[in-house]
């Protein structure tokens, strides 16, 4: 299959059509690229709050509302692309209120429409302390016949056992959708997608959002660049690197992914990360304090 990951940056829109038409525009890019599952990333649905008006999107409260009563009509339209081209979509996360407080919601779509939604399991100190974003439901594998899908949203693919548990119900692939205002925050969750794609032998996808939006407080900076991982191991490249983007270009990412190579490396891979993980209990169970 490909995979189309988005570096992505986010646009005021005036009006509904516009929305229709950039999101359109980039599933058409990617799905004439030869695209099979397209990913969106992190916060990806907060450009919606430019369509509730000026200064919305600097007020925490009325933008994470604002967006919330827009993603029931942005899913609509995700489920038609997806269906008129039969592919799967990540659509790009936002808040969700779920109750008093929102999640962090990412709906994932396929050509029969709406397959379910990942929500965020982690919040970051800013999500917790400013925005008071709470946790959702639980991990969600998404069987599907491009692969056994799982979502980490940004800062749950730096937590190892997120990653071990969806690997566990039988991940092949793990989608991480982020925002991160700073390099060093991109860089964390670079190196835990590609931790998990290393340690459980199997594909990681990373989308970011792009670029400045001084419209929006979520999105304000935006750093990273888009990439698929691998372990590095038999079946993929030396540098676990199966295709990344420059730093801070919008775009896609294309990267030809035979899913079967996941299981060949974790059968007959130089080493067995997947298999052995059971042994990494054994040796916390004989440490020495001196």
């Amino acid at each position: 299959m490909k995979i189309a990951t988005a570096a992505y940056p986010a646009d005021w829109f005036g009006e509904w059509a516009d929305y229709e038409k950039k999101l359109t525009a980039w599933v058409t890019e990617a799905v004439g690229a030869g695209a099979d599952l397209l990913v969106f990333p992190e916060y990806g649905a907060m450009e919606l709050v430019s369509l509730a008006g000026e200064g919305v999107g600097m007020d925490l409260e009325a933008s994470a509302r604002a967006v919330s009563d827009l993603i029931p009509q942005a899913d609509e339209l995700h489920a038609r692309l997806a269906a008129e081209h039969g592919v799967h979509i990540l659509a790009g996360s936002g808040p969700v209120m779920t109750g008093e407080r929102p999640v962090n919601r990412a709906r994932f779509f396929g050509p029969e429409g709406m397959l379910g939604y990942q929500d965020k399991q982690i919040m970051t100190r800013y999500e917790r302390e400013i925005w008071d974003v709470r946790p959702g439901d639980p991990l969600t594998l998404f069987d599907t016949p491009l692969g056994r899908i799982g979502i980490l949203i940004c800062y749950d693919s730096e937590f190892p056992l997120l990653g071990r548990a969806l690997v566990d119900a039988g991940a092949e692939i793990l989608l991480v959708p982020s925002q991160t205002e700073r390099l060093s925050g991109y860089s964390r969750v670079r190196i835990g997608a590609m931790a998990r794609a290393l340690e459980n032998q199997c594909v990681a996808v990373h989308s970011p959002t792009v670029g400045a939006v001084e419209w929006c407080e979520v999105l304000d900076t935006s750093t990273g660049a888009a990439a698929v991982y691998g372990p590095p191991d038999l079946g993929f490249p030396d540098t676990g690197v199966i295709a990344q983007g420059d730093l801070n270009v919008p775009g896609w990412v294309y990267a030809d992914v035979d899913i079967s190579a996941v299981a060949r490396v974790r059968a007959e891979g130089r080493v067995f990360n997947h298999a052995d993980w059971a042994l990494q209990d054994a040796p916390s169970k004989n440490v020495k304090f001196g």
